[in-house]
This record gives C-alpha cells, sequence and structure tokens, in this order.
C-alpha cells in the first residue's frame, strides 16, 4: 500500500474588489442640484414687462413671504398710472401661489438634508421631493398666471364701467403689461428635476 498521499493543492481565492463607486454614486451631485434650486430663490423669479421695459421682479423669496414687487428704477415709463396698475394686477391673491412657493422651496430644503443619508432613503426621499418641489414651481406658475390675468380683467371692466377707459393702457396702443418668468425660475425647476435624476442614479449605483 502506497502510503505516499499527494500534498493537497491549496487553491487561493482572491475575491474581486468592490469597484469603487462613480460620481453618480456619492451624494455630492444631488446635493449641488438641490442646493442650486434653493439659491436660485433669492433671483427674480418673475417679471412684469410693458412694450420691452421691465416695471417690476420679483424674487421666489419675496414670493414665499409675501413680499411687494421691486419697482425698476430703469422702466421706461417712470412711476405713473400703468405701473401702479400694472403692479396692482400682480398682487397674488391668498392662497395657493404662495403655499405653492413655500412647498417648492421647503420641499427643496428637505431634499438637500436627505441627500446626506443613506443611499437607499436619500435616494428615494430625494427623488420624491425633487419631483415633488419642481411640481410645486410649476404649479405655482401656472396659478401666478391666471390670477395676474384676472386681475388684469376685473380692472378693465371695473374701468370700463366708470368710463375711464382701458387702464390709461390706450394711450400705448397695443402694448399692456404682460407676466413673465425668468430664466432664474426655469433654471430652479431643472435643478430639481435633476437632483431627482442624481438622487435615482445614486440608487442604482447603490444595488451594482
Amino acid at each position: 500500500m502506497d502510503t505516499n498521499q499527494p500534498a493537497s493543492a491549496t487553491s487561493t481565492t482572491y475575491a474581486p474588489a468592490s469597484a469603487a463607486p462613480g460620481m453618480f454614486g456619492t451624494k455630492i451631485p444631488s446635493a449641488v442640484a438641490f442646493a442650486v434650486g434653493i439659491l436660485l430663490f433669492l433671483l427674480p423669479f418673475a417679471e412684469i414687462r410693458c412694450g420691452g421695459s421691465i416695471l417690476a421682479t420679483k424674487s421666489g423669496l419675496d414670493f414665499a413671504l409675501g413680499n411687494k414687487w421691486n419697482t425698476a428704477s430703469t422702466s421706461l415709463f417712470g412711476k405713473n398710472d400703468m405701473q401702479d396698475n400694472a403692479l396692482s394686477a400682480g398682487k397674488e391673491q391668498k392662497g395657493n401661489t404662495q403655499y405653492l412657493i413655500i412647498a417648492a422651496l421647503v420641499l427643496g430644503v428637505i431634499g438637500l438634508l436627505l441627500t446626506f443619508s443613506g443611499a437607499k432613503g436619500g435616494g428615494a426621499g430625494g427623488i420624491a421631493t425633487g419631483i415633488l418641489s419642481a411640481g410645486a414651481l410649476i404649479g405655482f406658475m401656472l396659478d401666478l398666471k391666471k390670477n395676474f390675468n384676472n386681475s388684469l380683467r376685473e380692472q378693465a371692466l371695473d374701468k370700463a364701467e366708470k368710463g375711464a377707459g382701458n387702464l390709461g393702457f390706450d394711450k400705448m396702443g397695443d402694448i399692456k403689461p404682460a407676466l413673465a418668468f425668468s430664466t432664474w425660475y426655469y433654471i430652479a425647476v431643472i435643478a430639481f428635476l435633476t437632483a431627482a435624476f442624481f438622487c435615482y442614479k445614486r440608487m442604482q449605483s447603490s444595488k451594482k
């Protein structure tokens, strides 16, 4: 009987090194996107224009706090009846407009805080808050436009009943005040949607 037994070969198993998470797998992209969206509230979100001239501007934070419009000192028309009537039309009604802009800001802050939590909770929460914040901003825009147009219409009817003409706009032909939303507003909407996308990519990266 052969007592010589072959030495058992020791096999070394090498576990593949776990790949380092890419940029999308970290909290940095979503945190930056949320921060950008929040900081943009300090810039003008809406403008009241008339004949290519800016009569007044208002930041996202001013809307949230219920502050008045900031009159543009470079206005072509100066301080006159047209500007007064335009600013009066810009007074948003109590209710949805202010609530929506506050909701957008609060959700953005919550989303930023959630990005510092775990990939799973922060990812899901970030997706929800990012989308909801952008949706609240869009709802704010639609509600503000509706209120502005309704206010102009009501003023026109009131002046017509009093025989006072067309708010003084008849002197300017077809030029009438219009509500416009700034580039900063649209970038804020995109920033929150981008933050939601980055949170989704972070969740996907954590599953690999």
